[in-house]
């Protein structure tokens, strides 16, 4: 795979944990588990052990939940943000370790993750707006959004 087109899918993948913290590391060990990218004998080839996928399928099915919840802070706040750049980084820097570009990917991912928070952010009050001030709807739509996208950009790794 060429470097340009794991920089594209390590950008997606950052815009991904931009949306939704969990899911771009989730959708990375599942890709790993399912053998759609070679971690063997990488930095990062316990990312396919079951337990891992498992933990971190979890962490993305709880944070859908919370994310529907009056109390969960803004995803511009600083803990939920940087939270969103380390997630968005590692996935990235996964995705680039399979074919050797861990640091290009990671800045690329890093990159993403910031368009995903900000612009996710602003998409997401855009939509609530214009659609009466209902979130639910919008949030599982970025939900879909998040889980498609992240699957998408994982079969693509397994196929380009």
């Amino acid at each position: 795979m060429t470097h340009f087109i794991v920089l594209v899918l390590a950008l997606f993948i950052g815009v991904v944990a931009g949306l939704r913290t969990f899911t771009a590391p989730a959708v990375m060990a599942w890709a790993a588990a399912l053998h759609w990218i070679n971690l063997d004998g990488t930095w990062v080839q316990w990312l396919s052990h079951p337990v891992t996928v498992a933990v971190l399928t979890l962490l993305a099915l709880g944070e859908f939940v919370t994310d529907q919840l009056p109390s969960t802070p803004n995803r511009t706040v600083p803990v939920q943000f940087i939270a969103r750049i380390v997630a968005g980084g590692f996935a990235g820097a996964v995705l680039g370790t399979a074919w050797n570009y861990t640091w290009t990917s990671l800045g690329a991912a890093i990159i993403g993750a910031v368009i995903g928070t900000l612009g996710g952010f602003a998409a997401r009050q855009r939509l609530v707006a214009a659609n009466g001030g209902k979130d639910l709807p919008i949030a599982l739509l970025e939900d879909g959004v998040a889980v498609l996208g992240g699957l998408a950009i994982a079969v693509l790794t397994s196929v380009v």
